[in-house]
């Protein structure tokens, strides 16, 4: 892909993405931009399905929805809540510190810089720049694994991790692209671009894609 096709990409990627459900965390930020609801909701999804983790998450908020409530619940209380997302009972003992951090170094509040979301326990680039985007409408790339996945099949980056991903992308992707590239991509990935045999035959990107990696392909 030649860097000047990534604006012709996006305004594909913004006419087809609608067709298809929003991610749940995305989702719960357009009802209420909450950047607690947000950071809790982000921790559950890890590894987890939408519909899972809507449904663990409406009934952590049901039982307690601040950092001071949780905070006062046993893990095993959580992990009931929570239970069956992906590694619910870490995930359990993952929140309880996430929010007697919050309580103990941010009075209650989520932080709303990247470098002081990554000290809170369990909390990588991913969460953080979700908790930045769209729960404080910060810039920010979020950066999993369909996003690196697809830019680099792409040709537009050529990196070995999302973190590399997420730093090659803030060089060169216009900043106005920046926040909804990752709702797109998922969805992207989810569809269309898997990662193995994508669905090139019916991919509207497929005359910019280099398709680099590609073996096989429907």
């Amino acid at each position: 892909m030649r860097d000047e096709d990534i604006h012709e990409v996006m305004s594909i990627l913004r006419a087809y993405t609608p067709r298809w459900a929003t991610p749940y965390v995305g989702e719960l930020a357009e009802k209420n931009r909450d950047p607690f609801r947000i950071l809790i909701a982000t921790i559950l999804s890890l590894r987890t399905k939408d519909a899972t983790t809507a449904a663990a998450a409406a009934r952590l908020f049901a039982l307690a929805d601040t950092p001071e409530q949780i905070s006062q619940l046993t893990p095993d209380q959580i992990a009931e809540a929570i239970y069956p997302v992906g590694f619910y009972r870490t995930k359990a003992h993952t929140i309880l510190s996430v929010c007697r951090e919050l309580l103990e170094r941010y009075d209650g509040r989520v932080p709303d810089t990247i470098e002081a979301l990554l000290t809170l326990t369990g909390v990588g680039r991913k969460t953080a720049n979700l908790v930045l985007t769209l729960g404080y409408g910060k810039p920010g790339i979020c950066v999993d694994t369909h996003v690196h996945r697809i830019v680099n099949r792409w040709g537009y980056v050529k990196t070995k991790t999302p973190k590399e991903t997420e730093m090659a992308l803030r060089a060169k992707l216009p900043p106005q692209y920046w926040t909804e590239i990752n709702n797109h991509l998922v969805a992207w990935g989810q569809h269309l671009c898997h990662p193995t045999s994508p669905r090139c035959s019916v991919c509207p990107l497929r005359p910019y894609c280099a398709r680099l990696g590609v073996t096989r392909s429907r």
